[in-house]
């Protein structure tokens, strides 16, 4: 009985070492826009559009492989216990201006909506603090981006 216990947790242990040197930065980065995304418990069209511009644009990426990056990356959303798994990815290869651009992005998506709900602020947050930004850098990114919808209307 203690055998096949020890067999489970480590066939789980195997698929989790298996599924971390499978994400690529294009699935680190979907995977915290789709956080975003989906933290009010709405998904709407307005953020979904947004998600796959922001995905084509930064991967220069055709738009059957953004609808396959964004189906990975709303697999590893529902299993993923943790956002640190995708912002170390993140933080290995995007220099500091990189991830305060990865920043602006993620106010994007959060505003595509014309709201943000507090659990979206509170995700970024997170994701700010996870790839090493200051308070300041978090605050800035999203007074531009209240100024570009601002500007907008």
């Amino acid at each position: 009985m203690l055998s096949k216990i020890n067999a489970f947790f480590q066939s789980l242990g195997a698929q989790e070492n298996s599924q971390a040197h499978e994400i690529s930065l294009e699935i680190a980065c979907s995977v915290l826009l789709c956080e975003v995304m989906l933290a009010d418990g709405q998904l709407d069209s307005a953020e979904q559009q947004k998600l796959n511009d922001i995905i084509s644009s930064q991967f220069q990426l055709t738009p059957a492989e953004v609808t396959e990056i964004v189906k990975h990356a709303l697999v590893l959303c529902e299993n993923a216990t943790d956002f640190y798994q995708f912002t170390s990815k993140i933080n290995q290869h995007y220099s500091l201006e990189q991830r305060i651009k990865m920043l602006t992005l993620l106010w994007q998506v959060a505003y595509a909506d014309g709201e943000l709900a507090s659990i979206e602020e509170h995700i970024i947050r997170k994701i700010a603090d996870l790839l090493h930004l200051r308070h300041s850098e978090y605050i800035e990114t999203k007074l531009n981006i209240q100024a570009k919808i601002n500007t907008a209307k």
